[in-house]
């Protein structure tokens, strides 16, 4: 048997062979593995050091709109409150601070609930239309008018609807969530669960709101029309099972 020490070992460095396995060593280039951290505000997702410390309660207005302009789709104050390490007193106060410094330009701040975004200013609209090639989708005056429905009066049944109209919502309230101007919100705790429908991002980039507050006042007797609650939990069931049966145009 040949004296000499195994492949990649110097003489003289050989260790004790343990349980019969080859003997341990050490190749070139080993290192302690890489120390991963994680933060709190991020629960159990790593984050890589290198890429630095998170900005936390220092977050500037200039970075939390740059964050917003490369999002791909809203975001909602705790996501960012996430992403930051920023509480959500400092998120509320950096997004009223960009809200403020936009006012007058070419973007402005969209707020929805919870959720915000950086969205094309109202009167740019007709210029950047040219610019894409293409006009917007015109709506029918019975959807325009399933769709101020919702808009004030949401979240909303069909039914609801229904009965602000006199006639059949199903092809309005279909339409509009096929443009995304209206979503499903939920389903009301009532007999059937009939589902909640509200408006959508995409309602308030279309008609150049930046949320809901910006909706124009009612006429006192039409709010009254749109906004008076559900005459039961019951009433919307029965109604939703009756609906096909409902003749158009009722009054």
């Amino acid at each position: 048997m040949s004296d000499e020490a195994p492949l990649g070992v110097e003489p003289g460095d050989e260790r004790p062979e343990s349980g019969g396995g080859a003997p341990a060593i050490d190749l070139p280039g080993d290192a302690a593995p890489a120390e991963v951290t994680v933060d709190p505000a991020l629960g159990d997702l790593p984050v890589d050091p290198a890429l630095g410390d998170l900005p936390g309660d220092a977050l500037t207005e200039a970075a939390l709109e740059a964050l917003l302009f490369v999002a791909e789709r809203p975001l909602g104050r705790r996501e960012l409150a996430t992403l930051t390490g920023a509480s959500a007193e400092t998120i509320d106060a950096r997004l009223g601070d960009l809200e403020v410094t936009l006012a007058d330009r070419g973007i402005r701040l969209l707020v929805d609930g919870s959720r915000v975004a950086l969205v094309t200013a109202p009167e740019a609209g007709l210029l950047i239309g040219r610019y894409v090639g293409r006009e917007p989708t015109r709506l029918s005056a019975a959807t325009l008018e399933t769709l101020a429905i919702v808009a004030y009066r949401q979240p909303v049944t069909k039914a609801a609807i229904e009965r602000v109209r006199g006639v059949d919502a199903e092809y309005a309230v279909r339409s509009l969530l096929h443009r995304r101007l209206v979503v499903e919100l939920g389903r009301a705790d009532a007999p059937g669960r009939p589902i909640l429908y509200g408006t959508s991002v995409e309602f308030l980039e279309r008609f150049g709101l930046l949320s809901l507050d910006d909706l124009p006042l009612l006429d006192a007797a039409v709010a009254e029309r749109l906004v008076t609650p559900d005459q039961g939990a019951a009433e919307v069931s029965d109604r939703d099972a009756e609906t096909d049966a409902s003749p158009a145009g009722e009054p």
